[in-house]
Parts: structure tokens; C-alpha cells; sequence
């Protein structure tokens, strides 16, 4: 099971290895850390929201904190000391809140500025992020089209590989085709094969049958004449070639004459 487990994995890794494409990771880390960026921009937003919320209650508190002396002050100079005693009471119970209130907006002022600086940061390096991936991705697509070329090039890419493939076949077909012709061209003036239609005879073989055709016509012939005149088929054939010695000796002084 280990074994096997290992084995998915790497397949799986060779998998993603070949799916995996540099240039889409990189612009999903640039969308991963603008979305980072965006949450602490929106965090110091909401920090300086609740720093402003208290610096109103704080001039608000202060504002009732000077009415309070300003009645106590009042009340004391019209003889009525209980009215300035209470007056003076709630303003000090206000002061108290305007105390705690110019803690926490002490505390928040301090966050706020931390974060600021985190985002002021962080922009940076978002902004150095995204000069480098560009550039990696221009190089990589360079590398990419420059790899095509060269593999279109050399003939070992994926469709140049295809097209030389059906070149070397049919060339192949073709060598093989005009062997075969050749062969069975030898084979039937070598008289190795038959021929139904009587024509693949060479020249030399034609003109050897129309000869032999033609004599044992002649020989036929002869044979015949001489049946009908009752003579040996050998003396007529004899015969006739005396006769035809005779003719050609008759007709060779008439050559003479002429000359």
C-alpha cells in the first residue's frame, strides 16, 4: 500500500508538473497578496473609523464637562453651593469617561499607525512582486516560443513529428511500389511470368516468333506442292530451292546488263 501510495503521488505530481503552468501561478500569487493588501488597507479603515467615533464622544464629554463648570460656576455665585457641588460631581464622573476614552483613543492611534506602515509595507512589496512576475513571464513566454522554433526546426516537435512521419511513409509506399514494378517487369521479359494479354514480349522475342511463324508457313507450304505433285515432301522442298537458286541466277545477268 506504501508502495502504491507513492507511486499516485508521483504520477499525480508529474501530472500537475505538466498541467502547471508559471505564468497563472504567478498571477494567482499577485491576486493572493492584492487581496492581502485589500484586508489590512481595510483593517486600517476600520481602526481609523473607531479612533474618529471616540475622538466625537471625547469632544462631546468634554463639551458636557465644560457646561457642568459653567453651571457649577453659576450656581455657586447665586448662593446655591448644593446645585455647584452636584454640578461639579457630574463633572467629574464625566472626566473620568473622557480619561478612559483618551486611553483607547491613544491605543487605536497606535494601531492605526502600525498598520498604515504594514500596508505601506506590504504595497511595496506587492509592487516589486508584480514588476518581477511580469518579467518572469515575459522570459518564460520568450523561452516558450523560442523552444516551438527550435523544435519546429529540428523536426521534434509534436506536429513537425507527425508530418515527417507521413513523409517517410509515403516515400517508403512509393520505393516500394516502384520495386515491385520493376520486379515484375524482369520477371515477364525473362518469361518467369505469363502475360494473359500477350503484351509484355520484348522486341527480340517478337521478332524471333514472327520468323519462326513465317518459315513454317513456308515450310507448310512447300510440303503441300509437293503432295500435289506427288513428290517427297524433301525433294519439293529440294526442289524449291533449286528453283528459286535458278531464279535468282536468271535475274542476277539482267543486273549486269543494266550496270
Amino acid at each position: 500500500m506504501k508502495r502504491m501510495g507513492m507511486i499516485f503521488r508521483a504520477k499525480a505530481n508529474k501530472a500537475l508538473d505538466r498541467a502547471e503552468d508559471p505564468r497563472e501561478t504567478l498571477d494567482y500569487s499577485y491576486q493572493k497578496q492584492l487581496e492581502l493588501l485589500q484586508k489590512v488597507r481595510r483593517g486600517v479603515a476600520d481602526v481609523a473609523t473607531s479612533r474618529k467615533r471616540l475622538e466625537l464622544q471625547l469632544n462631546q464629554l468634554q463639551g458636557q464637562s465644560a457646561k457642568l463648570e459653567d453651571q457649577g460656576r453659576k450656581a455657586l455665585a447665586l448662593g446655591r453651593e448644593d446645585l455647584a457641588r452636584e454640578a461639579l460631581s457630574r463633572r467629574a464622573a464625566l472626566q473620568q469617561q473622557v480619561t478612559d476614552l483618551e486611553t483607547q483613543h491613544s491605543t487605536l492611534q497606535g494601531e492605526e499607525e502600525k498598520l498604515t506602515l504594514a500596508a505601506q509595507r506590504l504595497q511595496a512589496k506587492v509592487d516589486a512582486f508584480r514588476t518581477k512576475k511580469e518579467t518572469i513571464k515575459a522570459t518564460y513566454t520568450a523561452a516558450q516560443a523560442q523552444t516551438r522554433i527550435g523544435e519546429a526546426f529540428s523536426g521534434i516537435s509534436e506536429e513537425m513529428g507527425d508530418v515527417g512521419l507521413a513523409i517517410q511513409r509515403a516515400e517508403d509506399k512509393t520505393q516500394q511500389l516502384q520495386a515491385r514494378a520493376g520486379a515484375i517487369d524482369e520477371l515477364l521479359a525473362s518469361g518467369a511470368l505469363d502475360d494473359p494479354t500477350g503484351t509484355a514480349k520484348d522486341d527480340i522475342a517478337a521478332e524471333l516468333d514472327r520468323i519462326s511463324g513465317g518459315t513454317d508457313v513456308e515450310l507448310e507450304l512447300q510440303r503441300m506442292k509437293a503432295e500435289l505433285a506427288g513428290g517427297a515432301p524433301q525433294q519439293a522442298i529440294e526442289g524449291g530451292s533449286q528453283d528459286a537458286a535458278q531464279r535468282q541466277a536468271a535475274q542476277s545477268p539482267h543486273k549486269f546488263d543494266k550496270s
